[in-house]
């Protein structure tokens, strides 16, 4: 059974930093590339950034590009997103995910699994 656990949401000033971590089990983690997606309230669920298997290759979604970044620890089977700067529109649920394509995609629907999603809150 495949689990992917996020944590270390919060609520934090604006200008701020959080490190969201995902745990993931049941799967070989380094099979995966691991996608940050995020959804604001009243708002679609949007792409944030992806790491590819080895953690060689990122890609970034504008709103995350020069304050946020993705790394993943094989050995671990954990990927983190370090968010700084934080702004009040970064409020969102965040969701970490898994796909084994090799291809670079930011669809939703190419991603196999799901964590349950942590909540960040951003305060002006």
């Amino acid at each position: 059974q495949v689990q992917l656990a996020e944590s270390g949401g919060g609520l934090v000033q604006a200008g701020g930093s959080l490190r969201l971590s995902c745990a993931a089990s049941g799967l070989t983690f380094s099979d995966y590339a691991m996608g940050w997606f995020r959804q604001a309230p009243g708002k679609e669920r949007e792409f944030v950034v992806r790491i590819s298997r080895s953690g060689g290759i990122t890609s970034y979604a504008d709103s995350a590009k020069g304050r946020f970044t993705i790394s993943r620890d094989n050995a671990k089977n954990t990927v983190y997103l370090q968010m700084n700067r934080l702004k009040p529109e970064d409020t969102a649920v965040y969701y970490c995910a898994a796909d084994r394509q090799v291809i670079s995609t930011t669809r939703e629907g190419a991603y196999e699994y799901w964590g349950q999603g942590t909540q960040v809150t951003v305060s002006s």
